[in-house]
């Protein structure tokens, strides 16, 4: 595997939404920045002592209770599926963040501790006074929510989010290891409809990863990216690239920001709902319906297809507009009704 490539921001200062729609996002690759986050004042406390980071937490915490996932020692930290599918390898409780983070000083000395963390907990809920505190320069204007992810040495299975997103580590190490999209026929995803914590996830571990069972992850291996991140630094990873996470100290803190969200219900939905109305036919046509999809939708022309009809007869083949975007709504939810 190769490392993630490394951007430099630019040099007055930390870099804004300007800095990053022109030098990171048109590369549709993951890029790791460096000290983007230095001047927090959570970062500053992890580079003293995490128990510093947890007093903080917990003099900023609100008590409303954060949903918290607890996995058995045996489980090293990995969360995951049950052995046969049937449920999880590990269980929800419900608990205000203070807890948490004091519950991590309580077990830290332990050799083989449970695994334990809380994830995607947004910060105006839990640590009102975060965002004023700690400030992104990088996500202004992009309507992202901060959120917290607390615990100790935990790993979060190969995933993609449907939204862009910035990882900003702020206590502890993490390690990263990325798969483009096209690599999704050698990961082996796992079911759609019941996952882990919203996203299909892989079903290989790049830790430990069982060729006998998944061989064609060796094929998806010599693909894959690492990012090794301290405390400051950020990590943009874009929309559908696989990811795993893992944290590697007994008190672990990352922020993280979706953005960009997926406007228009986003593509994985009409995936599925193509499998069940083009996957099982005979294959001339699947082939009839790829001729399709290829020319309203993939074709590098497609945004063009009713470029020979009047602007007002375009109906949903038309530019995107919010009218348009509306009109599609419409149209699949009286189609899907009727059905």
């Amino acid at each position: 595997m190769q490392p993630v490539e490394e951007i430099a921001a630019c040099d007055a200062g930390p870099p804004g939404p300007e800095w990053f729609e022109r030098e990171v996002r048109p590369r549709y690759r993951p890029v790791v920045l460096r000290g983007v986050a230095a001047h927090w004042p959570l970062v500053q406390a992890a580079a003293r002592s995490p128990q510093e980071v947890i007093g903080q937490v917990v003099a900023m915490d609100s008590g409303a209770p954060a949903e918290i996932m607890v996995a058995p020692p045996s489980e090293r930290g990995r969360f995951f599926y049950g052995p046969d599918m049937r449920g999880f390898n590990f269980r929800r409780e419900k608990a205000p963040l203070a807890h948490l983070a004091q519950h991590l000083l309580a077990i830290a000395g332990e050799a083989e501790p449970i695994g334990i963390y809380a994830g995607a907990a947004p910060a105006d809920l839990h640590v009102p006074r975060f965002s004023a505190t700690h400030p992104l320069p990088l996500v202004d204007g992009m309507g992202a929510t901060a959120r917290l992810w607390l615990g100790n040495a935990t790993q979060a299975a190969t995933h993609f989010d449907l939204s862009d997103n910035f990882a900003v580590v702020v206590c502890g190490r993490r390690r990263f290891t990325l798969f483009p999209p096209e690599q999704v026929a050698n990961l082996y995803v796992g079911p759609l409809d019941v996952t882990l914590a919203g996203q299909p996830v892989s079903m290989a571990d790049p830790l430990a990863p069982d060729l006998a069972r998944f061989p064609r992850y060796a094929e998806a291996e010599p693909h894959g990216l690492v990012a090794e991140l301290e405390p400051g630094d950020a990590l943009y990873i874009p929309t559908l690239w696989w990811h795993h996470v893992a944290a590697q100290d007994p008190v672990n803190l990352m922020v993280n920001y979706w953005h960009n969200d997926v406007q228009r219900g986003g593509g994985f939905l009409a995936m599925v709902h193509a499998m069940l109305a083009v996957r099982d036919l005979p294959a001339p046509q699947r082939a009839a319906w790829r001729a399709w999809f290829d020319h309203f939708v993939f074709g590098d022309d497609a945004s063009e297809v009713a470029a020979h009809l009047p602007p007002l007869a375009r109906g949903v083949t038309g530019p995107p507009s919010t009218e348009r975007d509306e009109r599609i709504r419409r149209f699949v939810l009286q189609v899907l009704g009727s059905g």
